[in-house]
């Protein structure tokens, strides 16, 4: 089972130094994929090379994005990680979970920046989120303790899983990009018919409306159904 469908992805960091651990840290369980959404400091610098010490082959090879779901659109699955639960319909997992998780399709764990992790609108992008057990008295992690803590136990279990998931071979997995663009044409026919109302309740009317797609493990096919329904319920009207 190859590591390389295994992403990291770091939103909006702000310390350089954080960013040379997290390379690091990826390259000490032999993992290769390092993204970054927005990052505050200049990439790469002196001292984000120096603070990765060997890892400077996956700061230069790492992609940058400014736009956030242009950098998800080609994962499977996203797993956020949060310090805290969220009350929030989506699927929240353990680390001991992780072994549920197939790994052979595209898997990226999201992380948010040091100061405010993740919003529950970045959350909404994601599959799943995942919550690293600590003492609930001090449950703040620095953010490359947090990967590194993610990315050895994703490599023990790869290490040790023997048996692969069985499932149709004529069926595919939607892409984020597939499901991004049926989401979009989702909410651009709804805003047409000025469905969000009222206006301050847009937001989490959105955020749960990708909620409820992204939990649904859709196919590529169903996908395009419910793009053709959208478009064509747009034109009834």
């Amino acid at each position: 089972m190859s590591k390389n469908n295994i992403s990291f992805i770091l939103y909006k960091p702000q310390l350089s130094e954080n960013i040379g651990a997290c390379a690091r840290a990826i390259k000490n369980f032999n993992f290769k994929n390092l993204l970054l959404v927005k990052p505050k400091p200049i990439f790469p610098n002196d001292k984000i090379l120096a603070t990765s010490v060997g890892a400077k082959n996956i700061i230069r090879q790492s992609k940058v994005y400014e736009n956030f779901e242009k950098a998800l659109e080609n994962f499977d699955i996203v797993i956020a990680t949060s310090a805290r639960f969220r009350n929030k319909n989506i699927k929240h997992i353990k680390l001991k979970d992780l072994k549920d998780i197939d790994l052979k399709k595209k898997v990226a764990f999201l992380f948010g920046s040091e100061s405010s992790g993740l919003t529950n609108n970045e959350i909404s992008y994601a599959n799943y989120t995942l919550q690293i057990p600590t003492n609930p008295d001090f449950k703040s992690l620095n953010l490359s303790h947090s990967l590194i803590i993610i990315a050895q136990v994703v490599s023990s279990i790869l290490v040790k899983k023997t048996k692969p998931f069985i499932k149709s071979k004529k069926i595919k997995l939607a892409s984020k990009k597939e499901i991004h663009s049926m989401i979009n044409l989702c909410i651009k026919n709804l805003e047409n018919i000025n469905f969000f109302k009222p206006e301050e309740k847009r937001p989490i009317m959105l955020q749960n409306l990708r909620n409820i797609f992204y939990k649904m493990d859709l196919s590529d096919k169903e996908t395009r159904i419910l793009s053709s329904v959208f478009a064509s319920l747009g034109k009834k009207r």
